[in-house]
């Protein structure tokens, strides 16, 4: 069978045995991971009733990323990375089985979801960055930004079937089978991760005293200040993070108090915006090159904004199901393009500290906007909250448009000089 030109990245990144491992490991992972996502959010909201106590479970899951995120990205540089994030994914399986042990035996309530899932975040705060910092060692160098896309065509791909999943478990069984889903899936990945070799493994720094730690975690912080690339980028993404992206951890809320659709709107809402966020990772997947990345991550925010108003405007839940799907579509668009320039750009010695600043933001500013718009929505409901994001995100395009070329230059060249291979 002949691929059509436009899959030939796709292929080529899947010709490495590491990386095909690695996807189907993740497959199972992520769906995991998308059941107990959604679980968690449906199971605080029915504990509460609570736009406050979503918020607060959503921080508690992401925030601890911003605490630990300057530690675990230098530990990404020193240690490694294939053995450590086996460690990892073993006590994700530890803190799956106690949600679910702690559910199915009627012993759950609200504090004890929120310090479950806080641990939760904690173990997702030291595994972000090695699996951001892992990939390139997955595939050669001219296959990253396909692998990139892949790889957020599997997490999105999980998020419109994982909700289903959910849905069904939680309709027939109840909530805590979703969480024995997921202790299952994080078996199946650390059998996966067992078996891959890292056959274009990068070459570490020499290992270094630990009290050498604070000096290597603010050469990470000065370097990504400093580069006319990495520097705007992360900070248009602390933006659209605070300000976009905590709509979807609000859905919860708008299935049952907006929309009045319960459990099976909630699973509507998201795979609606995981479908819009799969095609988008298909679309960059297939899309290869690096070149033009810069201006089309920067367009995608424009969408972004105007998809958010579409969403919180309206009470009509077909009408929200395709603004859903095209937010999701924008906001992977802006993730990814980011994640693969931040990837192309970076000097691989300064990786994981580097890519934990990006898991620090893209984890823990969500957390932020979803505690600041949930305890919002006590006093003006959710839809406006997700209105003001919105035109705050319109804002950013503004200024990011007149930033664009500069940030072309720095981000959408070849690998940086010095950079150590393996």
């Amino acid at each position: 069978m002949k691929f059509p030109a436009r899959l030939d990245p796709l292929r080529s990144a899947f010709a490495h045995r590491d990386f095909r491992l690695f996807t189907s490991g993740n497959v199972v992972s992520n769906l995991g991971t998308w059941v107990q996502r959604m679980s968690v959010g449906w199971l605080a909201w029915e504990l509460t009733h609570s736009g406050t106590w979503l918020g607060i479970v959503v921080f508690a899951d992401m925030f601890p990323t911003v605490l630990l995120a300057p530690i675990t990205g230098a530990v990404a540089d020193r240690v490694d990375r294939l053995r450590a994030l086996r460690a990892v994914q073993a006590l994700n399986l530890v803190q799956a089985a106690a949600l679910a042990w702690f559910t199915l035996s009627g012993a759950m309530t609200i504090e004890i979801l929120t310090a479950l899932t806080a641990i939760g975040g904690a173990f997702l705060a030291f595994g972000q960055p090695l699996r951001l910092a892992i990939v390139p060692s997955l595939v050669a160098r001219r296959d990253l930004s396909s692998a990139i896309g892949i790889n957020a065509l599997v997490f999105n791909g999980a998020r419109v079937v994982g909700p289903m999943i959910a849905a069904l478990l939680i309709v027939r069984f109840g909530v805590g089978w979703s969480f024995v889903f997921n202790a299952v899936s994080f078996v199946a990945f650390l059998a996966v991760l067992s078996r891959i070799r890292l056959e274009h493994r990068e070459r570490l720094a020499a290992a270094r005293a630990v009290r050498d730690m604070p000096g290597e975690i603010a050469e990470g912080y000065a370097y990504a200040a400093r580069h006319p690339g990495i520097g705007p980028m992360l900070a248009i993404l602390t933006l659209v993070a605070v300000c976009g992206r905590p709509f979807l951890e609000l859905l919860p809320g708008f299935a049952d108090a907006v929309f009045g659709r319960g459990a099976e709107g909630l699973a509507w809402l998201t795979s609606a915006a995981g479908a819009g966020a799969m095609l988008g990772g298909l679309w960059l997947a297939q899309r290869g090159a690096v070149a033009g990345l810069t201006a089309t991550t920067v367009s995608a925010i424009a969408l972004l904004g105007a998809m958010l108003i579409g969403f919180a405007a309206t009470d009509i839940f077909w009408l929200a199901l395709p603004c859903a799907a095209v937010a999701g579509f924008a906001l992977i668009v802006v993730g990814v393009g980011e994640q693969t320039l931040l990837q192309n750009a970076v000097d691989p010695g300064l990786r994981g500290r580097v890519m934990s600043l990006y898991g620090m933001i893209n984890r823990g500013a969500p957390a932020l906007g979803a505690l600041i718009m949930g305890t919002l929505s006590s006093w003006v409901g959710l839809q406006w909250p997700v209105v003001g994001g919105a035109a705050i995100c319109l804002g950013v395009w503004l200024w990011a448009r007149s930033r664009r070329e500069t940030m072309t230059r720095a981000l959408e060249g070849e690998e940086p000089e010095g950079a150590a291979v393996g």
